[in-house]
């Protein structure tokens, strides 16, 4: 699929053809990664964050903020609820936090790897390459860092840097396979200023990155933030700017499935916030393989609010696993067993084993 064909599918409103893509997404997802929904458990292990990102709850400078960081008493115990509950990956997700340091870390992900079976993604935002490789050592198997548009400009203005740095997401992204993780990232859709030649770029990113798993997610406007004060103002024109809506984030997510067919692509917390009653089944059944059920203790949930009135801050642990596994089942799907490792990564490795074996 080109550019112009992608373009062209992001602006239809035809009822018709969209279900032709629903059914399109579905029949490639089952075809190459089969019905099996991998549950990804997730723990916000701090709220702690150095980055003023323009969109982002959690941003340095929104002093309402309380701020916490798990202990590895606490996380140690969300791995072994995540066992419990039969997930095969636990995800470790903060801000981009300084306090985390690479050696505290590098001990909970060891300790977790002795104990359990789990697969461990982090999701910690940009960090040294000391410390990438640090917990890779350690037992990470897998990184995702969002690169949320691949237009320059526009992600220079919701992800200001630090001072005295950088931030080339893509450069990271291609440190992180070096080092080798199974690498993830994702986008937001409908960020204002987004237009729809800067969405169908991003899906053609994904492809040319070969990216393991991608996380999309519609733009939820935080009251606390820059954009959310005033996000109207950077709209793109009339005709252009991307609306941040359930129906967009499913043609993306449809979109993203076939242009890459053994990718991992969760039905995300974000699309079943904003459709509570069907946002996250609708993904399923448009694409999505993985959801990520939150296993973050009660009292630091509502505390992690990159946007407002996420899906799973009204829920303990085992409401959260139940409802999603009740959902995933009555949509005819099966729960997956093991660590759910992508089929991507996989393709890629064989071919790597058989091109050197080729040349020896």
């Amino acid at each position: 699929m080109n550019k112009h064909e992608i373009l062209d599918w992001l602006k239809t409103e035809d009822a018709d053809r969209l279900e032709e893509l629903w059914k399109t997404a579905d029949t490639v997802r089952r075809e190459n990664v089969g019905d099996a929904v991998h549950l990804r458990g997730l723990v916000e292990i701090s709220n702690c964050c150095a980055r003023n990102c323009g969109y982002c709850g959690i941003r340095a400078g929104n002093a309402e903020v309380s701020r916490y960081r798990m202990t590895a008493v606490e996380i140690l115990e969300c791995a072994r609820l995540a066992v419990g509950f039969g997930y095969g990956t636990l995800v470790l997700q903060a801000g981009e936090d300084n306090g985390i340091s690479a050696q505290w870390l590098s001990d909970i992900i060891a300790r977790i790897k002795c104990e359990t079976s789990l697969a461990v993604t982090l999701s910690l935002g940009e960090r040294d390459d000391g410390d990438l490789v640090a917990w890779y050592r350690a037992g990470a198997d897998r990184y995702l860092l969002r690169f949320e548009t691949s237009n320059r400009e526009l992600y220079e203005r919701i992800h200001p840097p630090l001072p005295g740095r950088y931030s080339d997401r893509f450069q990271i992204l291609r440190k992180l396979r070096d080092i080798g993780y199974e690498v993830g990232s994702g986008i937001m859709v409908g960020i204002p200023g987004q237009t729809y030649h800067d969405l169908a770029n991003d899906i053609m990113m994904f492809r040319e990155y070969d990216i393991d798993m991608i996380g999309i997610g519609p733009y939820i406007p935080h009251p606390e933030t820059p954009l959310g004060r005033e996000g109207d103002r950077l709209n793109a024109p009339d005709g252009e700017q991307v609306p941040a809506t359930e129906l967009m984030t499913c043609k993306v997510v449809a979109l993203t499935r076939i242009q890459c067919p053994l990718i991992n692509i969760p039905s995300t917390t974000a699309l079943a916030t904003i459709n509570r009653a069907g946002g996250r089944e609708h993904g399923l059944s448009r694409g999505a393989n993985i959801c990520m059920p939150n296993l973050t203790p009660r009292t630091y949930r509502e505390l992690y609010e990159i946007y407002p009135s996420k899906a799973s801050c009204d829920e303990n642990a085992d409401e959260s696993n139940s409802r999603i596994q009740h959902q995933i089942i009555a949509l005819g799907r099966t729960i997956g067993t093991g660590r759910g490792d992508s089929l991507n990564r996989h393709k890629a490795t064989e071919i790597q084993q058989n091109t050197r074996g080729a040349n020896v």
